[in-house]
């Protein structure tokens, strides 16, 4: 109840409730840095293996995890695919597009570009939920794409492939965030089930494909031209568990703190990787326009968490009392 109320929730110390938050956002910087740095610094050539290497790392942890009785969700049977899907395709899709993505774009147009997954929720949410949003968050999201749109006009490293795959990753991260809280919302499979099968039912498919579209062979040229060095591996495996420890550090933020601290913190990492993903990639070409276009979107976060905040710090402030009966009318007049 507190959590939907928007408060901290009790009885946890101070450290729990900061240390949860501190975790959850520095792991949100260093996936997205990760996978940046393999996939272009390192120029390791398929970001299809990279995604096959975060499933295969998250089927491992919550297999091991569910035999020692450390999570639990339903055991696998023939109702499962029917329970599921198309939710599997819908993750596999979105992972495997944000992390072209990453390797197509510089990070300061990846997290600016990505802001179109939250007009795109808006009206999914709209449309598939019945949820429609208060002006003042529209007014924030329209910020958030018009220093976006600008910002793409002006980007010097305009790349038609990178942009055709944040499209694809923002379509299919609202897609994901919309089903999946349908998904939740029916107490079918729960969190853990549903990042378990999601991953399962995708890893052969996503091996064929990477077979059929030669990034195996991209893979083993890369290895036999001796660039499969040890820091490319620390890199690659470091990449795989990232996937399940940024999970984790969402739900560990999500029990110590309200779920309004959570929503919070994802603005403030995309500032963190806006500003320091201008100098620390180097594949960020800097251009005046692009540069306002990005702040304006920048700008847009910001009022959009203070709308959110603002937003849910009244409702918690508003009771309505409601009579059960004409009687209870009289009492509560009377």
């Amino acid at each position: 109840m507190a959590e939907e109320m928007g408060v901290e929730k009790p009885g946890h110390s101070l450290f729990s409730r900061v240390g949860s938050a501190v975790f959850f956002g520095l792991t949100s910087v260093l996936i997205v840095f990760v996978n940046k740095i393999l996939l272009t610094n390192l120029k390791f050539p398929s970001f299809l293996y990279v995604g096959l290497g975060q499933m295969a790392a998250t089927v491992l942890v919550l297999f091991t995890a569910q035999k020692c009785n450390i999570v639990d969700f339903p055991r696998c049977d023939n109702s499962i695919p029917r329970r599921i899907f198309p939710l599997p395709l819908i993750y596999f899709v979105n992972l495997v597009s944000g992390l072209g993505s990453t390797q197509k774009l510089n990070l300061p147009m990846f997290t600016v570009l990505r802001r179109f997954s939250i007009f795109l929720t808006m009206v999914f949410e709209y449309l598939l939920l019945g949820v429609n949003v208060p002006f003042a968050t529209k007014v924030s999201v329209f910020l958030m794409i018009f220093g976006s749109f600008i910002a793409a006009i002006y980007d010097l490293s305009f790349d038609a492939y990178g942009y055709f795959l944040i499209l694809i990753n923002d379509i299919f991260t609202a897609a994901n965030g919309v089903y999946m809280k349908k998904k939740l919302d029916s107490k079918d499979l729960g969190k853990w089930g549903l990042l378990y099968y999601n991953s399962l039912f995708m890893i052969v498919p996503a091996t064929l494909l990477a077979f059929y579209t030669e990034d195996t062979e991209k893979v083993r040229a890369y290895v036999e031209a001796g660039n499969m060095t040890t820091s490319v591996v620390l890199c690659f495996l470091l990449s795989s568990i990232c996937g399940f420890v940024l999970n984790y550090s969402l739900v560990l933020c999500t029990h110590y703190n309200s779920a309004l601290t959570t929503t919070c913190v994802g603005p403030i990492k995309n500032l963190v990787v806006t500003y320091a993903g201008m100098v620390s990639s180097g594949d960020y070409v800097f251009q005046w326009a692009n540069f306002v276009g990005v702040n304006i979107s920048v700008l847009g976060s910001v009022l959009y968490t203070y709308v959110t905040f603002r937003t849910k710090s009244v409702a918690k402030r508003e009771i309505t009392i409601k009579p059960t009966s004409p009687k209870d009318t009289q009492r509560l007049l009377g």
